[in-house]
């Protein structure tokens, strides 16, 4: 799998054959990669799986002990940030399959499985008190889009402090939910 990632992220999408991948992972012959993935479409949707699964895990161990909305916010936010900051090569795989690939991925499913976590954090800080009323859905959605367009600016900012982002993003978002009281 490292060798596809690596191949995706290097010359692209359009480019990353079996043949490359092969090349790059030092097998003689592209046979035991046709053996495990009927295609290049199979092979890209296993890599958008580990992907996202290291990057569940990641989180997981980086939000498990949050007791509060607003630390549960603080950790996602930073989680994910530093996640894109420690796997640069895996966050540009992704990005060549999303917008140079034929990725199939139903929009309704995948809108629901990225903005379930954060509704959760917003709904129970509400509920707490420790946010104040408004839209979660909006709320949410906003988050999560600011955080999927981070991985394109180390590449048009290649100096970008990813750290001072998330300091920033987290800044942004206690002022946008906090409690007045």
């Amino acid at each position: 799998m490292a060798a596809t990632i690596d191949t995706i992220a290097a010359p692209g999408y359009g480019e990353a054959s079996f043949t490359r991948i092969a090349e790059r992972a030092g097998l003689s012959s592209t046979r035991l990669i046709s053996y495990y993935f009927a295609g290049k479409q199979e092979l890209i949707e296993q890599v958008i799986a580990e992907v996202y699964g290291t990057m569940g895990r990641f989180m997981a161990e980086r939000m498990a002990e949050q007791s509060t909305a607003p630390g549960a916010l603080r950790a996602y936010i930073e989680g994910q940030v530093e996640f894109i900051a420690r796997h640069r090569t895996e966050m540009k795989a992704l990005l060549s399959c999303f917008l140079n690939g034929t990725v199939s991925y139903d929009p309704a499913e995948h809108e629901l499985v990225a903005l379930d976590p954060i509704e959760r954090i917003l709904r129970d800080g509400q509920r707490d008190g420790e946010f104040r009323q408004f839209e979660r859905r909006i709320m949410a959605a906003s988050i999560r889009r600011g955080l999927d367009g981070l991985p394109m600016l180390p590449e048009s900012h290649p100096d970008l402090d990813l750290a001072a982002c998330a300091v920033e993003s987290v800044t942004t978002l206690d002022l946008a939910t906090r409690s007045a009281r």
